[in-house]
């Protein structure tokens, strides 16, 4: 956990205040696990987001070719055969997704529209490890559009939509994922991006911080020519403060998950309707009464409480920062224990971003048929590797949902093998997903057009003004009309008209 950490507010075109943040305590990037066959079961316990235990298979439906996409020759309509997806004759599919999704991003179709014309990223050569998703496929697109290039991997295994992956290698971008990838898969597709003759990025897109550090590892001379990364995780941003801390971090990197739109928008408000999409999609359960412990009360957390409490449960919360803590006490939630309330719960929600926050002490400790599952990044907050033990017996029930049984009879339901449940096991509200999206491309353009000397090898958050931008984008959709200042009130204020109208202090 990061007890403090360094953050550099970014000031528009000079000027740096500074906010100071550092971790605890050095740690290194996960190592590159043991290659392993592509049907062949893992047992890395890396902090990685591939971590797991499982088969590529088990996650692709059984009505899926089994034949591995790194075994199929395949190439587009146009005799390109610069990408590996599932199956490209899906693309006609994925690009209607896609299309459904443009009417819910109307700030990237905006800025599209608008920045089109000057290519702000041209001579951009974006290597990205996001989601695959239709949203995904919007933003790249539009990147596409304003002058770059673009090659891609999944930072999730299950999260990849196969028809928009190939919708995208049809339209020509270098796409490198599958739904169901193995763990040896994950690393393949990531280096397929970023080691390729006649190519080198310039810009990293990340989410979870693999991408940078397998470039890291393998690549290191490739910073030479990097301007910077762009990072929207939780545990990609920590890894970066990590390598700021130790003098490791080489370019300048913009953290995209501690600027407001990411933070109260996609973590607060996504999770706040994903979370009852993901299980419900996977139950079928009802939630009214049913009892829910949510570990972790950050934006994420707040978002999954208030959707379940609405629909009736009743919510505990476990959290380690008394603020949080006193913030769920005043919203109604009882602040607990784990250990206090598991043998008691139905449902035990981590989103906390830290490691083995439920143990095999405490999945031993519950009762029959409790669900559990992860609405953090990365798959480290329920010790699922301990469950992998001769005595208790896995049963796959439907596709990402497996019964863990112990010998008396007695288990658990576990979702996802303790990776991300929205984005595994359902799907994301396209709308909220715009925003985050829009302040990924705002802040590659701004990293990429930055005179030299602005940003230094440090991590660095948006500037307010561009916050205020993203979210003036969306407002037109609500048919929403802002209130303007006067300029006698915009000076008793000491604010200029135009923004930014809150300070770099200021907590939403």
């Amino acid at each position: 956990m990061l007890s403090s950490k360094k953050k550099y507010i970014v000031n528009g075109n000079s000027g740096i205040k500074a906010q100071i943040q550092f971790a605890d305590q050095k740690q290194e990037f996960n190592k590159r696990p043991t290659k392993i066959g592509r049907r062949s079961l893992s047992r890395s316990i890396s902090q990685s987001s591939t971590d797991s235990y499982s088969s590529a298979a088990s996650y692709t439906d059984s009505s899926d070719d089994e034949t591995s996409p790194r075994d199929k020759q395949q190439k587009n309509s146009k005799g390109n055969s610069d990408f590996c997806v599932k199956n490209i004759k899906q693309a006609e599919f994925g690009r209607r997704e896609i299309e459904i999704a443009e009417q819910e991003m109307p700030a990237l179709m905006a800025l599209r529209k608008r920045a089109q014309g000057e290519k702000p990223l041209a001579g951009a050569k974006i290597v990205g490890c996001t989601h695959i998703t239709a949203q995904t496929a919007v933003l790249m697109e539009t990147l596409g559009a304003l002058g770059a290039q673009c090659r891609w991997a999944a930072c999730n295994i299950y999260s990849t939509l196969n028809e928009v992956a190939a919708a995208l290698a049809e339209s020509g971008f270098p796409v490198f994922a599958w739904k169901g990838e193995s763990e040896d898969d994950f690393w393949w597709c990531i280096d397929r991006c970023v080691n390729v003759e006649g190519w080198q990025p310039n810009m990293i897109l990340d989410d979870g911080g693999d991408l940078t550090h397998w470039i890291y590892k393998k690549y290191p001379n490739m910073f030479k020519k990097i301007k910077g990364i762009v990072e929207e995780s939780v545990t990609g941003v920590h890894r970066l403060y990590q390598l700021s801390k130790a003098g490791k971090l080489c370019v300048p990197a913009m953290n995209v998950n501690d600027s407001v739109t990411k933070q109260k928008f996609d973590n607060l408000y996504c999770c706040r309707e994903s979370i009852l999409d993901g299980l419900k999609r996977t139950t079928d359960m009802m939630f009214g009464g049913k009892q829910v412990v949510v570990c972790g009360y950050g934006e994420v957390g707040k978002g999954c409480c208030a959707a379940l409490k609405a629909m009736g449960s009743i919510v505990y919360v476990t959290e380690i920062d008394p603020i949080c803590a006193l913030q769920a006490c005043m919203d109604g939630f009882r602040l607990v224990k784990l250990s206090e309330v598991i043998r008691q719960v139905d449902i035990v929600i981590t989103c906390t971003g830290n490691k083995n926050v439920v143990t095999r002490e405490h999945l031993d400790r519950m009762k029959n048929s409790c669900i559990v599952c992860n609405m953090g990044h990365s798959n480290t907050e329920i010790d699922v590797a301990s469950l992998r033990t001769p005595e208790l017996t896995w049963e796959r029930v439907r596709s990402q949902v497996d019964h863990v049984i112990w010998p008396d009879g007695k288990r658990i339901v576990l979702l996802a093998e303790g990776r991300l449940l929205n984005l595994s096991c359902s799907t994301v509200p396209t709308f909220v997903l715009s925003i985050t999206a829009t302040t990924q491309a705002l802040a590659l353009i701004e990293l990429y057009n930055a005179p030299e000397g602005r940003y230094k090898q440090d991590v660095y958050l948006l500037p307010k003004k561009m916050d205020e931008y993203v979210a003036s984008l969306h407002l037109p959709t609500f048919d929403a009309h802002l209130t303007e200042l006067t300029d006698e009130q915009a000076k008793y204020l000491g604010l200029n008209k135009n923004g930014p109208f809150k300070p770099n202090y200021y907590r939403y």
